[in-house]
């Protein structure tokens, strides 16, 4: 049985470093199109979700969640360190745990670690069609600093022009300064 390096524990969750065990988990919600219909990559075949748990094990940044019931790793929470001692949130769960608080469980528990270590500000960025992640950083207690216009393209359209996307940013301040 592989260690695990736990990073945070809630009442329903284990937040973790990825570890290669995780591989069949990961492949599960990766290669889901709704699942990554805002991320700015494809759904992804198990070479490469075998390739992005490599990358995944070798950063800090990059949390497992893992139902403590069962030991399935349900999604991902991102963490990303910034300038100015802050750091960028974002999130990632498998379909078959949406709508049931993981989320929002995970993330506070990593919002309260960052900040008991002294982050500064967590913000996120998220597209404004995605209403479930933007609502998630508004019930996180996270206000809407922004709403950027056209501001970012993952993909081209047929012609090769890019297919522009607004940006909402929230962010939250660290409570105790």
């Amino acid at each position: 049985m592989e260690s695990k390096m736990v990073l945070a524990e809630t009442e329903r969750l284990i937040l973790r470093r990825y570890q290669p065990g995780d591989l069949q988990d990961l492949f599960e919600y990766l290669s889901d199109e709704r699942v990554v219909e805002f991320e700015p990559y494809k759904p992804m075949t198990l070479e490469e979700a075998r390739d992005n748990l490599a990358w995944r094990i070798s950063t800090d940044e990059m949390i497992a969640v893992e139902l403590k019931q069962t030991h399935k790793m349900i999604g991902n929470v991102y963490l990303g360190k910034r300038d100015f001692e802050a750091l960028e949130l974002g999130y990632v769960f498998n379909r078959g745990y949406w709508g049931q608080g993981y989320a929002a469980e995970g993330c506070r528990a990593l919002i309260c670690r960052a900040f008991s270590q002294g982050a500064h500000r967590i913000y996120g960025e998220c597209d404004p069609c995605n209403q479930a992640s933007w609502r998630l950083m508004e019930a996180l207690g996270f206000q809407r600093e922004a709403h950027l216009r056209r501001n970012v393209y993952f993909w081209k359209d047929e012609t090769g022009a890019p297919v522009w996307k607004d940006t909402y940013i929230y962010a939250k301040l660290n409570p105790g300064e």
